[in-house]
C-alpha cells in the first residue's frame, strides 16, 4: 500500500468490531477503514484472507478512486478483484462450501463471489449485481495488482511478494 502511495497506520486503518449477522468485515471507503468483525472470524486463516480481501478494496479505492456509491460497476471490479486475489476461492474454500469442479472453477467462483457480495451491501436483485460482474469481469478479473499473479498458495504468494519486490529492477537499466 505504502508504494502505491497509499501509507496504512494500523491504528487508524483497521478496527476489531463485532458485528451483526455472519459479516466477517468490510471495507469503509468514507472513513477509509478495515473493519474486522471478531465475533465471526473462525481462524488465523480466516482472518487473513479477510484481511487481505479487504486490503484489496482499500487498495483499489487509493488507487482507482473507486465510486463505491453512484457506479455498481465500480463495486464490481473491486469485488471481483477481492474474491480472486484474497484466497475466497482457493480450492480448499470451495470444497469446504461443497462447490468445487475443474473447468474454469476459480472464474466461476470469483463470478458468484462478487455478486453476492454487491447483494450484501447494495439494495439491488441479484440479476442486476451478476450484470455488473459480467459488464467488467474481463478487465478486473485480468487486473492482479498489486500482486502480478493470483496467490493461491503459500508458495505463489512468496513468488507474488519477490516479483513486487524486484517490479523496478527489470526498468532500471533502460
Amino acid at each position: 500500500m505504502k508504494h502505491s502511495g497509499c501509507p496504512v497506520n494500523k491504528g487508524r486503518h483497521f478496527s476489531c468490531e463485532d458485528c451483526d449477522g455472519n459479516v466477517s468485515g468490510g471495507f469503509d471507503a468514507s472513513a477509509s477503514q478495515i473493519v474486522l468483525c471478531q465475533n465471526n472470524i473462525r481462524n488465523q486463516a480466516h482472518m487473513s484472507r479477510v484481511v487481505t480481501h479487504e486490503l484489496i478494496h482499500a487498495f483499489d479505492h487509493c488507487r482507482a478512486h473507486v465510486h463505491w456509491f453512484s457506479d455498481v460497476r465500480h463495486l464490481a471490479c473491486s469485488e471481483i478483484r477481492a474474491a480472486s486475489l484474497s484466497g475466497d476461492c482457493s480450492l480448499l474454500n470451495e470444497i469446504f462450501r461443497l462447490r468445487f469442479g475443474l473447468r474454469r472453477h476459480h472464474q466461476i467462483c470469483v463470478r458468484d463471489r462478487a455478486a453476492l457480495s454487491i447483494v450484501a451491501v447494495r439494495n439491488i436483485s441479484r440479476e442486476e449485481a451478476q450484470k455488473a460482474v459480467d459488464d467488467v469481469f474481463e478487465s478486473c478479473f485480468n487486473d492482479r495488482e498489486p500482486f502480478g499473479r493470483i496467490p493461491h498458495t503459500k508458495m505463489y504468494a512468496r513468488y507474488a511478494h519477490r516479483d513486487f519486490q524486484n517490479r523496478d529492477r527489470y526498468y532500471s537499466n533502460i
